[in-house]
């Protein structure tokens, strides 16, 4: 079983450590700490596999530690947001976070997000299917192999979930997917939190469209979800 390190960072102490007790007792190695400056210098000293992370802190916060951990890596980020803090987890999302959860949590809950986040992470690091495979629709393509997206010949950073979502829709071009369908088979899991697949989207489109606004590739069908357009 491999040893995962996962940081987890919270202004308040007793969630800290309540969540290392839940992770540590799944064999999860933790490393704590209490802002994002903090986060940040362990970021930088450690492996570390997956990001817990709320959003209010002094000195800095979650959003703005999430948008400095994305400048450098693709690691699964799980942002911790109050309930009334409802377009915080949204705005966490477009960010770069890759999940959400609501305090206050129930532990089952945040350790199931934590192993489905770690399982499709590893996934895409380590593809266990090394076969000629490129999808090119139009200037996007897609090489399965080293999970690389070019743009007219450009290569564009996206993260593992974007990745899935794009490798979905550009496999079956022109179908339509109905947002629970694109959670249920990139999530791998019942559809949760389904409105995280439109805002995976936005970004997925901010980045292979010259418009998005009047995307070329990646359209919504209202009403029912959305297709890649060949």
């Amino acid at each position: 079983m491999h040893m995962y390190n996962i940081l987890v960072v919270d202004d308040e102490k007793e969630i800290t450590d309540a969540i290392e007790v839940y992770l540590r007792n799944q064999n999860y190695h933790v490393f704590k700490a209490y802002d994002g400056k903090e986060a940040l210098e362990i970021f930088e000293k450690e492996a570390i596999h997956l990001v817990i992370i709320d959003i209010m802190m002094p000195r800095l916060d979650g959003t703005s530690t999430t948008i400095k951990i994305r400048e450098k890596s693709t690691v699964p980020i799980i942002m911790l947001s109050a309930k009334s803090e409802d377009m915080d987890k949204i705005w966490g999302l477009n960010i770069g976070a890759d999940d959400y959860i609501t305090k206050p949590f129930n532990p089952m809950e945040l350790l199931a997000r934590v192993n489905s986040n770690l399982r499709r992470y590893t996934s895409y690091s380590n593809p266990t299917v090394m076969k000629e495979n490129t999808i090119k629709i139009g200037g996007v393509e897609l090489n399965d192999e080293s999970k690389e997206v070019l743009i007219d010949g450009e290569g564009v950073k996206v993260t593992p979930l974007e990745y899935k979502i794009l490798y979905l829709l550009m496999n079956h071009p022109n179908r339509v997917f109905s947002i629970e369908e694109i959670y249920e088979k990139v999530w791998k899991e019942p559809a949760y939190n389904p409105d995280t697949v439109t805002v995976h989207i936005r970004r997925i489109r901010e980045k292979i469209e010259i418009n998005p606004k009047e995307p070329k590739y990646l359209k919504v069908v209202w009403g029912i979800g959305y297709k890649f357009e060949q």
